[in-house]
């Protein structure tokens, strides 16, 4: 399984679309520091995910919303609420 996931920070107005093939492993590595992109913004809580069988599906979507703005858009419009809020999950 493949996975396309939305982060956001804890403390700062800053989220993050990344690709796994293990979320939870990913997920922690973000929270650690060990991923260079997102180490300054640390911690964060997962807002959202989406699950693929094919890894091409997975990749496609994660670069259809870090370069299209407008799908970006849509999907924060989709989990506004989860955005404006901390008690989303904070582990997968």
């Amino acid at each position: 399984m493949y996975y396309v996931y939305l982060i956001k920070s804890k403390h700062k107005k800053w989220i993050y679309v990344g690709f796994t093939s293990d979320l939870k492993k990913r997920f922690n590595e973000h929270n650690l520091g060990k991923t260079k992109t997102t180490k300054g913004y640390k911690p964060f809580f997962l807002v959202y995910y989406e699950a693929y069988q094919s890894k091409k599906d997975a990749i496609i979507r994660e670069i259809e919303l870090k370069r299209n703005g407008q799908q970006k858009e849509f999907l924060k419009e989709r989990v506004k609420n989860s955005l404006g809020s901390q008690s989303a999950t904070d582990q997968p």
